[in-house]
């Protein structure tokens, strides 16, 4: 299937300066507030803080969160021996088998016949497995989604385990990163190796428009879940 994904809003890159050098991680973070901020803060998300979303509107969401990891593991592992990409090969942050177990324990056994990927999800997808081509773009990606998971992510579990009335870890099993260690001690890892990527400008440049774009995608899956269950 062949997407072409909306192009990033035009936004100043604010880590391109030369008199204000910094660690890669640190401009992408910069670069990417605004666009993270907006999927942080989007109203189906609130509503998930908040413990106001139904369950069936969680079940929604890891549904969707399910076709999107299947297109990020699957370029992933295409990717394993590439320079770039390769250094972010994580076999203990896959997500995909959490992600069934929790659509199991959500739906029943027959879950699979139970689950499609929105028009949104799909769009989010295919622009996903465009990145096997691109190895810095599929880097995009794997922040966006991991480093969330292993931030914010956490409170999410604790919230989505009380609200639902989940115990022993069923339902919020995608959250779990239990083989991972100390999270805060894997964060700083991962920026390290971001630090330490071999990007040429172009390519550093691309990899922040493409976590750009990759937030903004993400909101649009979140927009489309807001409207069928917010």
């Amino acid at each position: 299937m062949s997407v072409t994904a909306p192009a990033p809003t035009s936004t100043p890159d604010p880590g391109t300066a030369a008199d204000t050098p910094r660690p890669f991680s640190e401009r992408l973070k910069a670069a990417t507030w605004g666009d993270h901020s907006a999927a942080e803060h989007h109203g189906f998300t609130k509503a998930l803080l908040e413990g106001e979303l139904s369950l069936d509107g969680y079940t929604a969401m890891v549904a969707q969160h399910y076709f999107a990891y299947i297109a990020l593991e699957r370029v992933g592992l295409a990717l394993v021996d590439d320079p770039v990409a390769g250094r972010f090969h994580y076999p203990e942050l896959e997500r995909v088998p959490a992600l069934e177990a929790d659509l199991e324990h959500l739906l029943g056994a027959d879950w699979a016949d139970r689950v499609s990927p929105s028009l949104a999800t799909r769009t989010y997808a295919a622009r996903i497995e465009q990145m096997v081509d691109h190895p810095e773009g599929f880097v995009a990606h794997h922040y966006t989604r991991y480093m969330g998971d292993v931030s914010g992510g956490q409170f999410i579990r604790r919230i989505a385990a009380k609200t639902y009335g989940f115990t022993d870890g069923a339902g919020v099993a995608f959250y779990d990163f239990g083989t991972l260690g100390s999270l805060p001690r894997f964060r700083s890892g991962y920026r390290e190796r971001l630090d330490a990527l071999p990007l040429d400008e172009e390519a550093a440049a691309f990899l922040v428009q493409e976590t750009r774009l990759a937030y903004q995608l993400n909101t649009e899956v979140l927009a489309d879940l807001g409207r069928r269950h917010v």
